[in-house]
């Protein structure tokens, strides 16, 4: 098995259950496959630079997995024929990962995202601060 990291943008005007759909299509291309999701992340509706397909927003979705290249060549397949789906990026994060790995993956995202939770309070708590020290300045 390889890693991967596949982002692909959605049209905004997509429902949520419709959002939820091509997701689960996807992550089920991925585990037929004999694949494993390390981590799916939803960034949410963002705004683009400039225009694609003739949409200026788009809801963006990021999945970190790893499967067998046959299944990232259906998915590609999958996204191109889908008008729902505005552009897609997959990118080898490594050429071969073993359960170990992808375990230790999950444990070192969780771990991570438990650390900027804790951290985005501690510099909630910090900027306060810091705003007071700046008009003593």
């Amino acid at each position: 098995m390889r890693r991967y990291e596949t982002i692909y943008i959605l049209r905004p005007s997509l429902g949520e259950e419709e959002i939820n759909t091509i997701i689960d299509n996807t992550n089920a291309i991925i585990l037929k496959e004999g694949g494993s999701i390390i981590h799916l992340d939803r960034w949410g509706l963002r705004k683009f630079a400039y225009l694609i397909k003739k949409e200026s927003q788009g809801t963006y979705i990021l999945c970190d997995y790893a499967t067998e290249p046959a299944a990232v060549f259906e998915m590609e397949r999958k996204f191109r024929i889908d008008d729902s789906v505005l552009k897609y990026m997959t990118v080898k994060l490594a050429d071969d990962i073993t359960e170990e790995k992808i375990e230790q993956a999950k444990v070192d995202i969780a771990t991570r995202k438990a650390a900027k939770e804790s951290g985005e309070s501690d510099e909630n708590d910090d900027s306060d601060d810091d705003d007071a020290n700046d008009s003593d300045e």
